[in-house]
């Protein structure tokens, strides 16, 4: 079973950079697509980033030049950073896992599921953006 443990989060100034990681355990193969996904007070989920097995990533298009994300599988860790951030992406920052690896999509989650929807998510860490 996959485990994920988000950290980083905090407090920032409107326009500075922050990176949160996530420290991925209980995996045999790296046949996954992993991700952030946010979530404001109030607000919908949205899918910041993906990336899938094969290092191919995606972004949600108010991130797109702004926003990293990567992966070290030989630290078993995934990483989002975030410059230029801006108050209203105040958020629960998720990481998130689809096995198996089946591509990127634009929109939800951004890894494509099938419908059945990320199955492994860790308890997220918050990011606060202030003005």
């Amino acid at each position: 079973v996959l485990q994920l443990v988000e950290s980083g989060g905090g407090s920032v100034q409107a326009g500075g950079s922050l990176s949160v990681s996530c420290a991925v355990s209980g995996r045999t193969d790296n046949n996954y697509c992993m991700g952030w996904v946010r979530q404001a007070p109030g607000k919908e989920r949205e899918g910041v980033a993906a990336i899938d097995s094969d290092g191919a990533t995606t972004y949600a298009d108010s991130v797109k030049g702004r926003f990293t994300i990567s992966q070290d599988n030989a630290k078993n860790t995934l990483y989002l950073q975030m410059n230029s951030l801006k108050p209203e992406e105040t958020a629960m920052y998720y990481c998130a896992g689809a096995r198996p690896s089946a591509g990127l999509v634009e929109g939800g989650d951004l890894c494509y599921t099938g419908g059945y929807g990320m199955g492994y998510w860790g308890k997220g860490t918050l990011v606060i953006v202030s003005s």
